[in-house]
C-alpha cells in the first residue's frame, strides 16, 4: 500500500513539473513549483516511514520550511515586478 502510494506521489510530481513549464503565467508556475516541493516533503516522509526511519520527518519538516519560504520570495519578487525588464523601464533608467 505505502509503494502504490509513493507511486502516485511520483505521478503528481511529474505532473507538476510539466504544469512549471508549461504554465501560461508565471503564477501558476510558481504554483506547480510550490506543489512540487509539497510533495516532495510528503515523499520524504513517506520514505522514511517505509524504511523505518523516523528522522527523515525532521528533514522533511526543514524542506518544508525551506520550500514555504522560498515561494514568499518568489512572490514577493514577482509582486514587485522584478522579474520583468521591458524597455520601458531600461529607457527610463538610460534618461537619469
Amino acid at each position: 500500500m505505502i509503494s502504490a502510494t509513493i507511486i502516485a506521489v511520483f505521478v503528481v510530481m511529474a505532473l507538476s513539473i510539466m504544469r512549471c513549464f508549461m504554465g501560461p503565467s508565471l503564477y501558476d508556475r510558481i504554483l506547480a513549483v510550490n506543489v512540487f516541493g509539497t510533495k516532495t516533503v510528503l515523499l520524504i516522509a513517506l520514505m522514511g516511514f517505509f524504511m523505518g526511519r523516523p528522522d527523515f520527518l525532521d528533514v522533511a519538516l526543514v524542506y518544508a520550511l525551506i520550500n514555504f519560504i522560498s515561494v514568499i520570495g518568489f512572490l514577493r519578487l514577482s509582486d514587485s515586478d522584478g522579474f520583468s525588464q521591458d524597455s520601458d523601464s531600461q529607457s527610463q533608467q538610460e534618461r537619469r
